[in-house]
């Protein structure tokens, strides 16, 4: 149940984070409202940390946040990423397919 947890605090918090963009600074009352969805996330990751440990998780939590927002922004805001971006977002996934395929620290 761990790596469920994770990944619905993971979208828990891409939403809250999409929510806050389109609430306009909070001018807009449905994706306002939406917000709530942080503290979801933070439940949900408050029960992951019971069997990983902080480091794993966060990194995998944010890191992954990061790319789903970085997509969010393309479709639904259209933003678009520069090269930089693209490349510190692949880094960012690449230190977390290492973290999951290599690291031993997330065996308890």
């Amino acid at each position: 149940m761990t790596f469920v947890y994770l990944v619905l605090a993971i979208v828990a918090e891409v939403i809250a984070t999409s929510a806050l963009k389109a609430s306009m600074g909070f001018t807009r009352p449905l994706p306002s409202v939406v917000v709530v969805g942080y503290g979801l996330a933070f439940y949900l990751l408050s029960l992951v940390l019971r069997t990983l440990p902080v480091g794993v998780a966060y990194a995998i939590w944010a890191g992954l946040g990061i790319v789903l927002v970085t997509l969010v922004g393309i479709v639904v805001f259209g933003e678009k990423p520069d090269l930089p971006a693209v490349l510190g977002i692949s880094l960012i996934v690449a230190g977390v397919v290492l973290l999951q395929v290599f690291s031993k620290m997330n065996v308890h």
